[in-house]
């Protein structure tokens, strides 16, 4: 959006300006491209609202030769008042683009060859504050007489609105937008569509059950990609990772993913497959791999518990007549599926592949020996010196060749989620496929969309529709005589030789993966992240970053399990079990051998220890010690091994103090004190045995006294008297 002037006079100025914006508008289901300007008096701020036209004439900005056609204009008022009536006029320059630069020179900089002239004007109506008004001009076949096949300028101005009131409140306003109309004779060229067909998990390994269900239901990206191909012509390349994520699953596999599954399975396009996780054979070649990378095995995703159990066989009797009895309960162990099976996809054309373009005719050799026969490699035309046949031949090595150009706005096109936006890049499409097929009158063409897993179904179908022809097929382009091209040999080092540093830490994490029962649960996820980061369409500083992520995680990996510092520890005796934590990260149980000596032989160890750690948990394993001094600092070395000899963690010293005279001395302490308990309470007990002897003999005293006085006779009262 351009802020200018009111004065009439500047119009050629408001021109240059408006093809520095990019918006475009869809009128009536088809669409020129366009580049809109809008204007308001000086003073406005371009971050204000303001009012933007957009014209579109033709289907996708197409008509056939000698034939009408309609202007749609739409103008949308984002001033904060109503804007008033006016009159838009549209002209069309009869001097057609001839190229790619002469287009990008008109839709970027307003720049074109030729004098343009009114084809019509129409009045516009009165457009209230946030909305938007239509107005069509009619382009009569007597207006678009003598236009042959090619690409024209087209552009449109708005005049004679204001805002603001009436009178001197009257703010003029003014607006243009450019655009292109192709004008194509009946298409002779046929024309392929190749679209990749990828999902990339958050873990980086399989896609899990909650990450299929969100991709193949009803708004997921998986489901989009599906519902964009569907009834079209389109080259599907389909990455075997996706249905080998939803076949281990068994019958564990979301509803929708299986669903999804057979409906890729029952649509009728030509597809291949993609290298597992879509990764880029040009660097492996280039790193000097002997063959490409595959998963290790996909029998660490397999639960038996999904896969159901077929009745156990019952061997016949020898008796005809009868009827044997199955054994209650027998089964056959369930037949998992293989990894071919898993990653299988149906119908698909074997020996193609789509690498990243650095890419050297060495590659190309190394290509047919990969995939051992003969091997259809896809490259753009800028890996072929900027253009080709859409059928070639490298050296003896059958090539595809994708049109970098068209392939690049049209991959825009699918990548564009907002309507209005998409239809400028579609005419924008229209006038390359144009520009390329007149050209070479006749010749197929190929297009092939970039890797993007966030396309909407509407965005793929439009970018699809707008290129692919009724009845293509794959097949018939590659019988196609093919046309000598050469490869530029330019190969990307900074790839190749991340493969070499990839594979190196995998060796490295097989050698530590021996502390597992099964290493393929720690190997199997591993190479397939490794084949991801390898994924092709990343590019160079993105990939930079995954290889940094994925070396990041290696070092995590490696350092889960340890031997974690630790305090001194006190020895209070001669003989005793030393407690030496071992923590183990990873989520499965590992077996490993703690060895353990000193570095004074004052203290005996037990020198080697195997013991079991669960997943994620840490373990106190008991290492039995004999102390042969009274006391002292010993320090010991700990390391950990596999139980195949493989080092997992280098040596730690913790540091023992030796107290085991403090035995000794405990024991006389608590002896003295045992025998000062007994003393005092044998004292005591003579104490109180005196006591009460005493306290007896007081009372037996007591008692004879007053049996003598009993004894005593009485003398009669009268001889008292």
């Amino acid at each position: 959006m351009t802020a200018i002037t009111p004065d009439t006079g500047l119009r050629a100025r408001l021109r240059r300006l408006a093809g520095r914006t990019a918006v475009l508008a869809i009128a009536l289901g088809g669409c020129a491209l366009v580049v809109p300007s809008a204007a308001t008096a000086a003073e406005q701020s371009d971050d204000e609202p303001s009012v933007e036209l957009h014209v579109s004439a033709g289907l996708r900005g197409v008509i056939a030769p000698g034939s009408s056609t309609s202007a749609i204009l739409t103008v949308d008022n984002g001033e904060d008042a109503t804007l008033s009536a006016g009159q838009v006029e549209v002209e069309l320059s009869r001097t057609p683009l001839t190229d790619g630069e002469a287009v990008s020179s008109w839709l970027d900089d307003g720049e074109a060859p030729g004098d343009f002239a009114s084809v019509g004007t129409e009045a516009t109506e009165a457009v209230d504050a946030g909305a938007s008004a239509t107005a069509t001009v009619f382009l009569s076949e007597a207006t678009l007489e003598g236009l042959g096949p090619g690409v024209y300028p087209l552009r449109a101005e708005l005049t004679d609105a204001t805002t603001g009131g009436t009178g001197d409140d009257a703010v003029p306003i003014e607006a243009s937008a450019t655009s292109v109309l192709v004008v194509a004779a009946a298409q002779t060229s046929q024309v392929g569509v190749i679209v990749p067909i990828t999902a990339t998990p958050e873990a980086g390994a399989l896609l899990t059950a909650e990450e299929l269900t969100t991709l193949t239901g009803p708004e997921g990206t998986l489901t989009a990609q599906l519902d964009g191909v569907a009834g079209t012509t389109a080259v599907l390349a389909i990455d075997p990772s996706i249905p080998a994520a939803i076949r281990v699953l068994g019958s564990a596999a979301p509803e929708s993913a299986r669903e999804w599954l057979v409906r890729l399975d029952g649509l009728p396009n030509a597809r291949f497959a993609l290298q597992f996780g879509d990764a880029d054979a040009a660097a492996q070649a280039q790193a000097g791999l002997p063959s490409l990378l595959q998963p290790t095995t996909l029998a660490p995703f397999l639960d038996v518990a999904n896969f159901p159990q077929t009745p156990a066989t019952v061997a016949p009797t020898a008796d005809p007549g009868a009827t044997a009895d199955p054994t209650p309960g027998a089964t056959e162990s369930p037949a998992l599926p293989t990894d071919e099976e898993l990653m299988a996809i149906e119908g698909a054309l074997p020996r193609i592949l789509w690498p990243q373009d650095a890419l050297t005719q060495k590659d190309l050799t190394a290509f047919a020996g990969y995939l051992e026969g003969d091997t259809t490699t896809i490259v753009s035309s800028t890996a072929v010196g900027g253009g080709s046949a859409a059928h070639a031949t490298a050296g003896g090595q059958d090539l595809l060749v994708t049109d970098a150009a068209a392939s690049a706005v049209l991959s825009k096109v699918a990548a564009e989620p907002d309507p209005v936006d998409r239809q400028r890049l579609l005419a924008e499409a229209a006038a390359r496929l144009q520009l390329t097929k007149g050209a070479t009158p006749g010749a197929p063409l190929l297009i092939g969309l970039e890797r993007d897993e966030d396309r909407t179904s509407d965005a793929l179908r439009d970018a699809i529709s707008s290129a692919d022809s009724i009845g293509f097929e794959l097949s018939a382009l590659r019988a196609v005589a093919p046309v000598a091209a050469t490869v530029t040999d330019a190969p990307d080092a900074a790839r190749a030789g991340a493969v070499g540093a990839l594979l190196a830490d995998e060796t490295t994490l097989t050698a530590f993966s021996s502390i597992l029962a099964d290493p393929q649960v720690l190997l199997s996820p591993e190479r397939i992240r490794i084949l991801r980061t390898l994924a092709v369409g990343t590019s160079a500083a993105v990939f930079t970053e995954k290889v940094a992520a994925h070396q990041e995680r290696t070092r995590a990996t490696l350092a889960a399990v340890n031997i974690p510092p630790s305090s001194t520890i006190q020895l209070l005796t001669a003989n005793a079990d030393l407690p030496i934590a071992v923590r183990n990260d990873l989520p499965w149980p590992v077996t490993v051998q703690l060895f353990v000596s000193p570095t004074d032989p004052r203290l005996d160890v037990k020198p080697m220890t195997e013991t079991v750690v669960q997943a994620n948990s840490t373990t106190r394993v008991k290492v039995p010690v004999s102390a042969r001094v009274g006391s002292g600092e010993v320090d010991l070395r700990l390391s950990l091994y596999s139980p195949t000899g493989v080092q997992i963690q280098g040596d730690q010293s913790i540091r023992v103090a030796v107290r085991a005279e403090w035995e000794t001395i405990g024991l006389v302490i608590f002896g003295g004190l045992a025998v000062l308990l007994i003393a005092l309470g044998v004292i005591r007990t003579i104490r109180r045995k005196r006591r009460e002897a005493a306290e007896e003999s007081a009372v037996e005293a007591q008692i004879d006294a007053l049996d003598e006085t009993a004894a005593q006779p009485t003398e009669p009262e009268e001889r008292r008297e």
